[in-house]
């Protein structure tokens, strides 16, 4: 956003404070409907809710627990680990903004170069370099010098590749425990018997006593530091 907001800062950018209301609430209406993408793209809520899915996977209750509370899980963990960012945009930009401080453009940019810190810090540098390179920006010397469009893939395809890895971490173990189990039934020559059908109470059990739930959410948290 940082460049957006020289845009809207510069003389030929569109000064949202002199817009009339009607013009102004039909602006920030329109941009609400990009919430949910910012949502999945721009915070930590992709990262949350694939580990929570390969958490799922792995137990092998198929739709338990259901989408709708998996989801909302998912949600709640991302606002209480984006609450110290959300907190300080909030204290650093919006109120003095609020209370007539900073203009719009300037609680803006420092807003944006706030939320792009927070994704740099969760960025892999050869995910930003690569995005650098296809943008054919070749100028910029500083992390924090990229563009806030160059940052959000960079940001994305990093939570992807750590989502995947701590999938793997919690799926591992469960792996293991259908495998004990198909040898077991190899060797009782009940070969017919589908292994999850016996695995699946052991695993739930094993995910029980080691209060998983709790396990993986704190995993999710220490993840952001």
């Amino acid at each position: 956003m940082g460049d957006i907001a020289d845009f809207i800062n510069s003389p030929n950018g569109l000064n949202f404070q002199n817009l009339s209301p009607p013009v102004q609430m039909a602006l920030m209406l329109g941009l609400s409907t990009l919430l949910p993408a910012a949502l999945m793209t721009m915070t930590c809520f992709t990262r949350v809710v694939i580990v929570l899915s390969f958490v799922r996977q792995g137990l092998g209750t198929q739709n338990v627990p259901p989408n709708l509370v998996l989801t909302g899980l998912a949600l709640f963990l991302t606002l209480f680990i984006m609450q110290p960012t959300f907190a300080e945009i909030d204290q650093k930009a919006y109120q003095p903004y609020v209370q007539k401080q900073m203009t719009g453009p300037q609680a803006l940019k420092i807003g944006s170069d706030i939320y792009k810190r927070f994704m740099l810090q969760q960025t892999r540098k050869q995910d930003l370099a690569l995005f650098l390179h296809l943008s054919k920006n070749t100028s910029v010397e500083h992390a924090e010098d990229t563009p806030f469009l160059t940052v959000i893939p960079a940001f994305l395809i990093s939570e992807l590749k750590t989502a995947f890895i701590m999938g793997f971490c919690i799926y591992l173990p469960f792996l293991m425990v259908d495998l004990v189990v198909s040898s077991i039934l190899t060797s009782m020559g009940m070969v017919m018997m589908p292994p999850i059908t016996i695995s699946a109470p052991f695993k739930i059990l094993l995910f029980v006593l080691a209060d998983g739930w709790h396990l993986v959410s704190y995993a999710i948290a220490l993840s952001y530091g």
